[in-house]
């Protein structure tokens, strides 16, 4: 009788597990198929896209210094799902992490600069730590991808011309003295070599061209984290517009041409 009764025990205990498994098999389904409700309006701007930037303020390696900030602004839309998350006008802020001013007589000035916030034109903002990946190819300064540098031109050219203008210079003066003293020609190989003595020390005693990046200088950010955006902070319609036509003339033209070598102040 007691084995009788054990068994009929089992056997309902085995088929209330029959019967609670499939409930518990349809609730992990459901979970699994339904989105998180607290993500399902997020709109993400995944790491590595690329927002084009344009310069609000100016820097330089002569006058800036590690821990300055600059100041940028969006140019063109970046969407995510088919929406605008970041419109033009947003503004970025970032950092100069490093300065390095030109030699006197070789080496480039050097700008290390990094980006760290985005703010809306609604007034929403996220941090982050982003780097440069282009530069305005109108700029005469160059970017290190690998370094995120920013290094000023070279004045090799611009070095020559100084020394030879003071060597011709030089030599007219040193032949119209010799010329009244019957020498002519050793006059002038004289004053062309102190002439060129002249500009040499010229050279040596001045620096290299300044790392400038002018208001109005385009580049391009790369995100290295997403950026997430709720649905209700993507909301522009009474966000303050940034007044336009206050664009600076861009990055300056290269000096390579016409620059003479001076004194360092």
């Amino acid at each position: 009788m007691y084995i009788r009764l054990a068994s009929i025990a089992i056997a309902a205990v085995l088929a209330l597990g029959a019967q609670e498994q499939p409930e518990k098999d349809s609730l992990v389904k459901a979970d699994a198929g339904a989105p998180d409700a607290t993500h399902a309006d997020d709109y993400v701007v995944p790491p590595g896209t690329k927002v084009p930037l344009s310069m609000i303020n100016s820097i330089s390696t002569k006058t800036a210094g590690e821990g300055e900030r600059i100041y940028l602004e969006t140019v063109f839309p970046i969407l995510a799902n088919g929406r605008v998350v970041i419109p033009p006008g947003s503004y970025v802020a970032g950092t100069v992490t490093d300065v390095k001013r030109p030699g006197r007589v070789h080496g480039r000035g050097e700008l290390y600069i990094r980006f760290d916030s985005l703010t809306l034109p609604n007034g929403v903002t996220r941090d982050f730590r982003a780097r440069m990946g282009s530069l305005d190819g109108r700029a005469a300064e160059t970017l290190d991808k690998s370094e995120g540098k920013i290094k000023s031109e070279g004045n090799k050219a611009g070095d020559l011309k100084t020394i030879g203008e003071a060597a011709g210079a030089g030599a007219t003066i040193g032949g119209l003295g010799g010329a009244s003293a019957g020498h002519a020609g050793m006059g002038a190989g004289i004053g062309a070599a102190a002439g060129a003595t002249a500009g040499l020390i010229g050279v040596l005693l001045s620096r290299g061209p300044d790392a400038v990046l002018a208001k109005g200088t385009t580049m391009e950010m790369v995100l290295d984290r997403p950026l997430q955006f709720a649905g209700t902070e993507l909301d522009f319609g009474n966000s303050m517009q940034r007044p336009r036509g206050a664009d600076g003339p861009g990055p300056l033209p290269s000096k390579k041409a016409g620059m003479n070598r001076r004194f360092p102040l």
